[in-house]
């Protein structure tokens, strides 16, 4: 009986049909829908349509030449990417940067410096197009800048007559990203941001060969918080700077707290200068200087110990004070005293002017704007920033691709800030403890005890509010230098703003300030 059934079962299987044994491995693949066929060759264009930073470094170089300083300029400009690297050696960012060199030198003895802005998240744009390179956007008066056509070109107080200069952009701004993996938070903090520029500045140094040049960094606005630690870390690293420029100064964020009468008392100064500038004070001194003079004084001595008093100051030394404040700032004395003597920054930019309703702006207090509500509390917007942003960012990238011939399609970010973005404020500074707020001036203090050479030149405008000049005072006189390291230091004041450089007549006296300190120290302090 059971050999029946093996015999019935192998009649079957030799009776069956080739299809249907075949049907598990010669089955012929599905029918893919045409929305699928589309989704694959859409993700494979994108893919290699990718508009990615490159992780081999990249340069274009051109040649050009300029009427500036009574001569001929002739110069290199290479617009390019520096790849820098971990401690193992893995790429792990691209740094977009501009490099001006001068023709006929040799790099030895040549000083090259190194620039860049803050924000934190700015790209370098602002000081590239308008400060010390050879080409500047045309500005002068503090006006809107108006639309195409833009006056831009030979920048007659470049500082390349006395350095070459490189201007290095931070990265997720400008063209500068992360590589691979590698998120863009690994560089979005204080010290995390600082050892990216240093990376960046030993790269260019090694990859041209600048190891015996005299080298120099210019920081704006955050950029000189971030100069501090990048100053540390590059001695640290074995590079000795001759000289650290200080443009528009904020070292250290701890006075900007809620609470302390800091604040109030070093931002008067600047509402004194911008009270003078718009004639809102009675019986003016002929000049600026000496309306600043008088307010920082003031500012110093009795405004800092009433604040300092608190709710215990007596009504008659606080009527007085009330008094004193009203003839500097031009504010009136109900106001002032409806506000505690303290007059926030944004409260001070909408009441000036109140009465013409206009507003005044924060990176430059010369600057006018108009609010569609008259009677808030607060500008809607900063007029001095608006005024040249256009100008500025159509220039660049205009510039860049049909002057220096650098084409990506990667868009030049204007910030680094967007989703994901969140700046690490802690700090490690090289004496100390961790900070939770950022005081670099720490670092750039041991900087200089470690090199004694290293001198410190800071630039400040009488009209900037953002990082007004008495509180860059007061940052740099905490460093507790020893006298002979004091002499290092050195503050200069211009009639502008927080980009001092606007203005034509600024942006001479920036130009002969700067000629004296390069060489001053040039020889790395030797006369």
């Amino acid at each position: 009986m059971r050999r029946i059934f093996w015999l019935v079962a192998l009649c079957a299987l030799i009776t069956c049909p080739a299809p249907v044994l075949a049907q598990d491995t010669d089955r012929p693949p599905p029918v893919r829908s045409a929305a699928d066929r589309l989704r694959n060759t859409t993700a494979g264009e994108i893919e290699e349509n990718w508009a990615r930073a490159p992780v081999a470094e990249t340069e274009v170089t051109t040649s050009h030449s300029i009427q500036a300083h009574g001569r001929t300029l002739r110069y290199k400009a290479t617009a390019g990417t520096l790849t820098i690297r971990n401690d193992d050696g893995m790429p792990t960012a691209s740094l977009f940067y501009t490099a001006y060199t001068l023709d006929g030198q040799a790099s030895a003895g040549r000083p090259v410096t190194y620039l860049y802005n803050g924000g934190p998240g700015s790209p370098t744009v602002w000081l590239h197009m308008g400060s010390f390179g050879p080409m500047r956007v045309q500005t002068d008066e503090p006006t809107v800048v108006r639309p195409a056509p833009f006056a831009f070109g030979p920048n007659d107080m470049t500082l390349l007559d006395q350095t070459d200069l490189v201007f290095i952009d931070m990265v997720g701004a400008g063209y500068s990203r992360p590589l691979g993996a590698t998120p863009g938070s690994s560089f979005w903090g204080v010290d995390q941001d600082a050892d990216a520029f240093a990376r960046a500045i030993l790269r260019y140094t090694t990859k041209n060969s600048r190891w015996s040049s005299p080298k120099y960094i210019i920081g704006e606005s955050y950029g000189t918080l971030r100069t501090g630690a990048v100053a540390f870390q590059l001695e640290d690293r074995g590079m000795s700077l001759n000289g650290v420029i200080l443009l528009s100064s904020i070292m250290n964020y701890g006075v900007r707290q809620p609470g302390y009468p800091q604040n109030y008392v070093i931002l008067l100064p600047t509402y004194a200068a911008a009270a003078w500038y718009h004639h809102k004070i009675a019986n003016p001194p002929a000049d600026v200087e000496t309306q600043v003079a008088r307010a920082r004084a003031f500012a110093l001595g009795p405004y800092a110990s009433a604040l300092a008093k608190g709710s215990m100051i007596s009504a008659a030394e606080r009527a007085d004070i009330v008094r004193q404040m009203s003839e500097l700032i031009g504010i009136s004395p109900a106001f002032i005293d409806n506000a505690n003597m303290r007059i926030g920054l944004s409260a001070f930019r909408k009441e000036l002017l109140r009465d013409r309703r206009q507003t005044i702006g924060r990176l430059d207090m010369r600057y006018l704007g108009i609010d569609a509500d008259a009677a808030g509390d607060a500008p809607e917007e900063d007029p001095s920033s608006s005024a040249v942003t256009g100008a500025y960012v159509s220039v660049f990238n205009d510039y860049v691709a049909n002057t220096l011939n650098y084409h990506t399609d990667m868009n030049y970010r204007m910030s680094a800030r967007g989703p994901g973005f969140e700046w690490d404020w802690n700090h490690r500074p090289p004496v100390g403890g961790p900070q939770t707020t950022p005081n670099t001036a720490i670092d750039l203090a041991t900087a200089m005890r470690r090199n004694p050479y290293l001198k410190v030149l800071s630039l400040n405008g009488y009209y900037d509010s953002a990082t007004p000049f008495l509180s860059t005072e007061f940052d740099l006189a905490q460093m507790m230098l020893e006298p002979q390291l004091q002499r290092n230091l050195e503050f200069t004041y211009y009639e502008g703003g927080h980009m001092m450089y606007l203005s034509h007549p600024a942006l001479v006296a920036l130009h002969g300030d700067l000629v004296r300190f390069y060489a001053e120290t040039v020889n790395g302090g030797a006369r």
